[in-house]
C-alpha cells in the first residue's frame, strides 16, 4: 500500500504537468483548429528561463524561499507568455487566411528554431537546477512520507487548472473565448474582437506551459533542450485522451496519463512505461473516438 500511494502521489504530480501543457494546445485547437507544435517547446523555455532567474537573480538569498519561488513563477510565466504571442504574431497570424496546412508547417519551423536557440544559448548538455530551492522535508498523507516539492506540484497544477477553468466559464473574457471557439464569424458579429481572443489564448497557454516547465526543473532537478518534445507528445496524448479541445478533458486525460505511466512503471517496467501509456490511449479511443469526454469542437451545419 505504501508503494501504491507513493506511485499514486507521484502520477498525480507528473500528471499535473501533462494537464497543464496539455491545456495549451486544447486552448489553441479549440479556438484555431491549429496543433501548435511549438508548445512543448515554450514548456522548455519555462524551464531554461526558471534555472536562469534562479541562479542570476539569488531570489531565495534576498526574499526568502517561498517568496523567492512565487517571484520566481511570476517572471517565469509572464516571459513565456509574451513569447507565445511573440510566436502568434510572427508565425500564425500572417497565415491565417492560408490553408491550414501552412500553419502547420510553420508551427513545425518554429519548434525547431526555439529548440535549435535553445541549444545554441545553453548548450546541448543537460541543465542542473539548483538544490536546496525548497527544504528537503516529507509531509506524512495516510501514514506515508510524501516530499513536500511532490506536494506543491500537485496542489499549484490543481489550482492553475481550476482557476483556467473558472476564467473561462465564468467571466466575460471566458464567453468570448468560448464563442470565438464555437464560430470565429459570428463572434466577429456579435463583437467580439477575435484577434484579441487568439491572442490571449497564446498567452495563457503559453503562460502555464512556462509554469509547467518551472515545476519540472524543480521537480526533477535537471533540463534538456530537447524535453519539450517528449512532454509535448505526452500532453498532446493527454489532449486527445481527454477530447481535443475540451478544457475539463485536458486536465482529466493529463492527470490519468500520468497516474497510468507512473503505477506502470512501477508494477510492470519502467521501460515499458510509454509503451503503457499510449496503449491506454488507444484502447480509449477504440471504446470512445471523441476521447473521455468528447472532443468540443464547432459544427457548422
Amino acid at each position: 500500500m505504501e508503494q501504491f500511494l507513493q506511485q499514486l502521489t507521484n502520477g498525480l504530480a507528473v500528471g499535473g504537468i501533462y494537464a497543464l501543457i496539455a491545456l495549451g494546445y486544447t486552448m489553441v485547437y479549440g479556438v484555431m483548429k491549429l496543433i501548435n507544435f511549438a508548445h512543448g517547446d515554450l514548456f522548455s523555455c519555462g524551464a531554461y528561463l526558471g534555472l536562469t532567474l534562479l541562479t542570476g537573480l539569488a531570489l531565495q538569498d534576498r526574499v526568502g524561499p517561498v517568496a523567492g519561488l512565487l517571484v520566481l513563477a511570476v517572471l517565469v510565466v509572464v516571459l513565456v507568455a509574451l513569447l507565445g504571442a511573440i510566436l502568434e504574431r510572427a508565425a500564425y497570424r500572417p497565415l491565417r487566411e492560408s490553408p491550414r496546412l501552412s500553419a502547420v508547417v510553420s508551427a513545425l519551423g518554429a519548434s525547431i528554431f526555439l529548440q535549435n536557440a535553445l541549444m545554441l544559448v545553453y548548450g546541448a548538455r543537460f541543465q542542473v537546477y539548483p538544490s536546496g530551492v525548497l527544504p528537503e522535508i516529507a509531509v506524512s498523507v495516510l501514514g506515508v512520507q510524501v516530499p513536500l516539492m511532490r506536494i506543491l506540484v500537485v496542489l499549484v497544477s490543481l489550482v492553475m487548472m481550476g482557476a483556467l477553468y473558472l476564467f473561462v466559464q465564468r467571466t466575460k473574457v471566458g464567453t468570448a473565448i468560448r464563442a470565438a471557439a464555437i464560430d470565429q464569424g459570428a463572434a466577429r458579429l456579435m463583437g467580439i474582437d477575435v484577434n484579441r481572443v487568439i491572442l490571449l489564448v497564446f498567452l495563457i497557454g503559453p503562460a502555464l506551459g512556462g509554469a509547467a516547465g518551472l515545476m519540472v526543473g524543480l521537480y526533477y532537478g535537471q533540463i534538456g533542450y530537447q524535453m519539450g518534445l517528449l512532454y509535448g507528445m505526452k500532453a498532446f496524448t493527454a489532449a486527445i485522451l481527454g477530447g481535443i479541445g475540451n478544457i475539463p478533458g485536458a486536465m482529466v486525460g493529463g492527470l490519468l496519463l500520468g497516474v497510468v505511466e507512473s503505477l506502470g512503471a512501477a508494477y510492470v517496467s519502467l521501460a515499458w512505461k510509454d509503451a503503457i501509456a499510449f496503449l491506454v490511449l488507444i484502447l480509449i479511443l477504440i471504446v470512445r473516438p471523441t476521447g473521455l469526454l468528447g472532443e468540443r469542437v464547432a459544427e457548422k451545419v
